[in-house]
């Protein structure tokens, strides 16, 4: 509650007084904990990366601008999200931040807030690839099994995607886009009811960062649950290919999903925060550049 109460008083923009009002709201709300580093260490954190996590909460529930979700669900769902992506995770991991956040909402939101809570960081969550899924916060039952998604019954969006690369020069560079939760991935998008994955995916490239583009092979495919605050839960099918272009600057569409996209050597791939489910794909590309007699640098 303290922490709630003092990011509400300092919205939109004035964090002089934060130190003291904090101070103040411990005082009253959680005697004893005055000078707890941690608590201040937080609330610096979430107000130094509102923007950026506005931004993801824009993402994760796109038929709920900012200003029209309740300022105390809002304020939730900015500490859950800053613990979540940007937290010390040895301190609070993945799984804890999202089941506290829930906690929060339930005791001081509306009826219906922990559930808003749960599928918003549940959307996100699911986005950067559910690290420390096997950590079982201590608030929960451990005996208690998480109810299994009957896959059968769930909407399905189809989504294409590429790793497409390019010769500039006597180099092979490949395409990359950053997303708002500070991975680089591969460009991918919604392929249309009854089109063709591989002219859908041609077209979503085209797109998202302006390459016209040639598949050449399928690297692979993944499939996951996502879950709309909203509209519920969706099963997202994602194909991959090997695409080329021709080597022109990439244009990054204006999206609330994506921050950046650049062209990138090989060499320079390992030092990138990238999803783990993509990493085999970038492995089988290379295998499949290498063998057609093509020196990567």
């Amino acid at each position: 509650m303290p922490a709630i109460a003092t990011i509400s008083a300092s919205e939109p923009n004035d964090n002089t007084k934060l130190k003291e009002t904090l101070k103040r709201n411990l005082k009253e709300f959680a005697p004893g904990l005055e000078d707890d580093a941690f608590v201040f260490t937080l609330m610096e954190q979430v107000l130094k990366k509102r923007a950026t996590v506005d931004e993801i909460i824009e993402k994760a529930a796109p038929d709920w601008p900012i200003d029209k979700i309740s300022i105390v669900d809002r304020n939730i769902l900015r500490i859950g999200l800053t613990e979540l992506l940007f937290g010390d995770r040895k301190e609070v991991p993945p799984k804890v931040a999202i089941n506290e956040a829930i906690e929060l909402a339930k005791t001081f939101g509306g009826e219906n807030s922990g559930k808003f809570i749960n599928g918003v960081l549940g959307a996100v969550y699911k986005e950067i690839g559910e690290p420390g899924k096997e950590q079982v916060s201590k608030r929960k039952n451990p005996e208690e099994k998480e109810k299994k998604v009957d896959l059968a019954g769930l909407p399905v969006e189809s989504l294409g995607g590429a790793l497409v690369y390019t010769k500039n020069g006597e180099d092979i560079l490949f395409a990359f886009v950053h997303d708002v939760f500070g991975y680089w991935t591969l460009s991918k998008g919604k392929v249309e009811a009854g089109e063709d994955i591989q002219a859908g995916t041609i077209r979503e490239i085209k797109e998202e960062i302006g390459l016209d583009i040639s598949i050449e092979e399928k690297l692979g495919e993944n499939e996951y649950v996502a879950t709309h605050p909203a509209k519920g839960k969706t099963l997202k099918k994602v194909v991959y290919f090997l695409a080329k272009s021709e080597y022109k600057e990439l244009a990054l569409e204006k999206s609330g999903g994506l921050d950046g996209a650049r062209w990138f050597h090989l060499r320079e791939l390992p030092e990138l925060r990238i999803y783990n489910d993509i990493i085999p794909l970038i492995s089988k590309a290379v295998e499949i550049i290498s063998k057609n007699n093509k020196v990567i640098k």
